[in-house]
């Protein structure tokens, strides 16, 4: 096992399909509960290009209209199965699609409200996000 020098800095995001549902997935990751897609950026990499990377690859969705929302820091939390020191980069973007196909890191998923999102067990981390970004669009909590 090797052992983490730095923090690894990360992309994930709100997806929200064309009737404004965001998708979530289940992850063995973080404890069965629901989390938003994205994983590390690569060496050379651009945010963007990682955040479309990571979406493509853990649900099959192409991804557009990226907006930034938040940042937040995971030190070793034991929210994850491994201990990791993260810095998340939260953004919230958008999909022409609503099918979805997962890869071996998701185990379910499910389109929902944001209102919807908060009533399910999520894991504590996109909480915050989905709360961050009510109220950069306060006009989404319908």
């Amino acid at each position: 096992m090797t052992t983490q020098q730095f923090p690894e800095p990360t992309a994930g995001a709100l997806i929200f399909n064309p009737e404004g549902k965001i998708l979530l997935i289940k992850s063995h990751k973080w404890g069965n509960k629901y989390v938003i897609p994205g994983g590390h950026i690569e060496l050379g990499e651009t945010i963007e290009e990682a955040l479309r990377r990571e979406i493509k690859e853990e649900t099959g969705l192409d991804a557009r209209d990226f907006e930034f929302i938040c940042i937040q820091e995971f030190i070793f939390d034991d929210a994850f199965w491994k201990k990791k020191h993260f810095i998340f980069l939260d953004f919230a973007c958008k999909t022409d699609s609503k099918h979805v196909v997962l890869n071996h890191e998701g185990q379910d998923y499910v389109w929902v409200s944001l209102k919807e999102a908060l009533k399910l067990p999520i894991e504590p981390y996109t909480k915050h996000l989905i709360e961050e970004y009510l109220k950069k669009h306060p006009e989404a909590k319908t």
